[in-house]
């Protein structure tokens, strides 16, 4: 578990305190007992093989049995072990302060995981058994994941924006407009950029995406000195320090918006009352922020 989660044998060995020579005769064990490779030797950095994939995903779920074991066995009967969330790179940016204080001082015994990721990677590592549970920003025709617990826990409007230097009209602009334009967005993998891209793919349209920026605030700086259209939250937008040198763009034919979920397995006994307070404390702190 200690080398897939590191994807390299020196930060496991480091991690727990072992030889590397001596983590790898235990990992070379473990793969004879088992008569399969559970490590793509050959990748940069280090991958399971689909074997090793599977084999994580139940030793995970053997320490995490060891953990219910030891709440069970806890006097008080209080939450101890990992609870390993997943989120977007929006809320952990925006609204995880909040959560993430009300979480350590309602269960100061619990450590808490939090890895960010875009929306696809997330849920990708919920069902692999990587996280407890994720935060997922999906567009609202995609469909989540069967077999798995899902709460909607906000709606966040987005919004074509352009900088006015371009003249674009204050009246409805078609998709086919705003195709002559490039774009300034987020990685692939972003919700955002999945719905325009398929709105653009679904009217035939050229999507030229010029530069990929990391964080709002960068992407509205470089639409603001006219590097191509973006978008954004409208919350976002009036709190940027470049506003007025932006307009948002009325798209009809590009129906925007993500909602955003909380998304989890079933739960050991130990994490149903973690995951429900982190639940309630994200529903308040994203209204917060929607508020202001």
């Amino acid at each position: 578990m200690a080398v897939v989660e590191s994807e390299s044998m020196v930060q496991a060995s480091e991690k727990l305190f072992l030889t590397q020579p001596g983590l790898t005769r235990r990992v070379q064990n473990l793969e004879k007992m088992l008569g399969m490779e559970l490590l793509d030797r050959q990748s940069k950095p280090l991958k399971p093989t689909a074997a090793g994939n599977e084999v994580y995903g139940l030793a995970r779920a053997v320490l995490r049995a060891v953990d219910d074991l030891m709440a069970v066995a806890s006097p008080d009967n209080e939450p101890t072990g990992e609870l390993r969330i997943g989120v977007p790179p929006f809320l952990s940016e925006l609204a995880l302060e909040q959560p993430i204080d009300g979480l350590r001082s309602a269960f100061p015994k619990l450590a808490l995981r939090v890895t960010a990721g875009w929306s696809p990677g997330l849920l990708q590592s919920l069902e692999r058994a990587k996280v407890d549970a994720v935060v997922v920003l999906m567009p609202e025709d995609m469909p989540l994941p069967d077999g798995m617990t899902s709460t909607l826990l906000a709606h966040r409007p987005t919004a074509v924006i352009a900088p006015r230097s371009f003249g674009l009209s204050d009246k409805p602009v078609p998709l086919a407009t705003l195709a002559t334009h490039s774009w300034v967005l987020n990685q692939d993998g972003c919700g955002m950029r999945s719905a325009l891209s398929r709105a653009m793919s679904a009217a035939g349209l050229p999507f030229n995406v010029a530069v990929e920026a990391f964080g709002s605030e960068l992407q509205m700086s470089l639409v603001a000195r006219g590097l191509g259209v973006g978008l954004a939250a409208p919350e976002g937008l009036a709190r940027s320090p470049h506003a007025d040198q932006l307009q948002i763009v009325n798209v009809p034919d590009f129906k925007s918006g993500l909602r955003v979920w909380l998304v989890h397995g079933a739960l050991p006994k130990r994490l149903v009352q973690p995951v429900a307070l982190m639940r309630d404390a994200l529903i308040a702190a994203l209204e917060k922020d929607k508020a202001s």
